[in-house]
Parts: structure tokens; sequence; C-alpha cells
């Protein structure tokens, strides 16, 4: 108990014996097409060893409207629930095989909902039995760090500076798992790329 005290007022009269607290670093990254525009609906994931998954807060949402998912690309942490309300006036039968989550909402109509949790991380591809034309994706991630880029094709964290793994996904990305993968080092001042898919 002493130590304690003696330690708490050595912090307050000397701040070199206060306990370090890591900063978090701003990074951000741009993600282009072959054609330098930005590349609509890619998410950046950025992992850093150590950290503890995001808590879901939702609400999370992808509705059926106008016989498409809206929106096409979700991004949601491990354990959130997704409510797939139809908003057509037409039945839907969503589901998905990927093996992050594998299920089949039975047909079900306008102003009814359906919901789904997805406990493990990965790409988890939607598509409807009824309409052929209908996909769309649920990006599930471990790490507080996932979006999906914004308008300018950009994305920005506070990101703890060390060692990190950059990921960016896409539909159009040709590789596997359509995503590509970077060691990098955020620095403290804080850390910046870009991203040309081709």
């Amino acid at each position: 108990m002493t130590v304690r005290i003696i330690a708490s007022a050595l912090a307050l009269i000397c701040p070199a014996f206060a306990p370090t607290i890591a900063r978090a670093a701003p990074v951000t990254i741009d993600v282009r097409g072959r054609d330098g525009a930005p590349l609509v609906d890619a998410v950046v994931m950025v992992e850093v060893a150590g950290l503890r998954p995001p808590v879901p807060h939702g609400p999370y949402v992808v509705e059926q409207k106008g016989i498409a998912f809206q929106p096409h690309v979700l991004v949601v942490p491990v354990g959130a629930s997704v409510a797939f309300p139809n908003r057509d006036s037409v039945r839907h039968h969503v589901y998905s095989f990927s093996k992050a989550k594998k299920f089949d909402l039975k047909l079900y109509g306008r102003e009814d909902q359906r919901s789904v949790v997805f406990n493990t991380a990965g790409v988890v591809a939607l598509g409807c039995n009824i309409h052929d034309t209908m996909s769309g994706f649920v990006i599930v991630s471990a790490t507080p760090y996932a979006a999906k880029v914004n308008a300018a094709g950009r994305v920005t964290f506070d990101v703890p500076p060390g060692t990190a793994t950059v990921r960016v996904w896409s539909p159009s990305i040709r590789a596997a798992g359509n995503t590509l993968s970077q060691t990098s080092t955020i620095a403290a001042t804080g850390f910046a790329t870009t991203y040309t898919i081709r």
C-alpha cells in the first residue's frame, strides 16, 4: 500500500514516473482503381497485435430495397447481429454459402425482417435465391480499425504506433480472398499510403 502511494505521489510531482501510455497515430489510406478513381466499396483493415476485438454496438442493417442489397458492402465487428429487412413488394430468400458464415433465410415478404449473428471474421457473400442479380457482402472484422472507404476512396484511423498488417478488400481485386495484405510500420507521427488496384 505504501509503495503505491509513493508511486502515485511521484507521478504527480514528476511526469517521468507516470506510466507510459501509447498514443495513437493518424493512419490515412487511399484506395484507387486502375483509372486512378476512388475504388468504391473497398474495405481497409489495419491489424495490430494484442488488441481485443471491437464490441458490437449496432444497429447493423442490410436492406433489400429496389431488388438490391443496401448497402452493397457492410463492415461489422465479430459478434454483430445484422438485420435483413425486406423493403420490396416482392419476397426474398437471403442466403450465404461463405466459410465465415453459412445461413439461409427462407422466403419472407415486405416489411418482414430476419437477423443473423456473425461470429467469425471473414468475408460473407450474400445472395437471393429468387433474384440472381442481387449480391452483397458483409465484412466481419476482428480489428477495431476496419471501415469502407468514403466517396474520395479514403479511410482514416487513429492507430497505436508499431508494426501493423494493412489489408485491402474489394470484389474487384484479383487475389486470394479478393484481398491484398502488407506489413507496415506505423510511426508515432502517423502513416499514409495509396493503394492502386491494377
